[in-house]
């Protein structure tokens, strides 16, 4: 349960070794020390991550085995997480990126990557609505984009998967407002990763106005999420740049340089 100063007591991270994901719990840990479930493919670092948890001063760290194309396996996954009491908060955080040309002229890849932004991101997403419905209290935060809020040429196919996911996490939230859960969905911008950083590296990419650090989007997450805000920019300046260029009609939006 969340205590009485609204710190949660246990916290699920999917894609537990991602950056993003280990940067939340570490800001959750700052303040208490709650008991981390770290789900990831075995092929992760997870002990690296559990370590570095450990050592942040997690309660205590659980290992859950966590393949987000293999959709079938996704309730034992659930249900291991769970096994240990109630979930208080659940971090949807994995994701690919993927190169944007080869995306839409390579279906296998495509679909992979759609499979896992979007497809494994609304089966845990059900699975965690019911399960925290069930124990009448619970947070999730959902990972999304700001490549999802207007989808654009240099990177549609990932734009379209967080498109996907944002307006999934959003209506799941509306379900399960009436059952004590609440659902918080973080729309960054580009974040300062070991992913991004290699990506840029690789395709010559420069980094982009407003990138953050993921300290700064776990500083938002777990604050927005404590408030219940269904919706957080990381920078908040983006929620401002979105609302103009969601208004641009679609024949100026394509010239532009983004």
């Amino acid at each position: 349960m969340i205590d009485a100063v609204g710190n949660p007591q246990s916290v699920l991270l999917l894609g537990g070794c991602s950056e993003i994901a280990l940067a939340i719990a570490a800001e959750y840990l700052a303040k208490a020390p709650v008991r981390v479930v770290l789900a990831d493919r075995p092929a992760a670092p997870r002990e690296e991550a559990a370590a570095q948890l450990r050592a942040l001063g997690a309660r205590e760290v659980e290992i859950v085995d966590f393949e987000a194309l293999d959709t079938e396996s996704h309730p034992a996954t659930i249900e291991a997480a769970f096994s240990g009491g109630d979930v208080d908060v659940a971090v949807v955080a994995f994701g690919l990126l993927g190169d944007a040309e080869q995306l839409w002229q390579d279906q296998a890849e495509a679909v992979r990557v759609a499979g896992v932004n979007y497809t494994a991101a609304v089966s845990v997403g059900v699975l965690l609505g019911e399960r925290m419905r069930g124990q009448g209290h619970g947070r999730i935060i959902a990972m999304s984009s700001v490549a999802g809020e207007r989808v654009r040429r240099s990177n549609f196919v990932y734009g379209s998967t967080k498109a996907g996911l944002d307006g999934f996490y959003l209506g799941l939230g509306e379900a399960l407002a009436e059952h004590g859960v609440t659902v918080t969905v973080i729309r960054p911008g580009q974040v300062r990763t070991r992913t991004t950083m290699d990506h840029w590296a690789a395709t010559g990419a420069e980094e982009a106005p407003l990138t953050v650090d993921k300290e700064d989007v776990a500083r938002m997450a777990v604050a927005a999420s404590a408030k219940g805000k269904e919706i957080v920019w990381a920078p908040g300046a983006f929620r401002y740049v979105m609302m103009v260029l969601r208004h641009i009609p679609r024949k100026i939006f394509r010239k532009l340089p983004v």
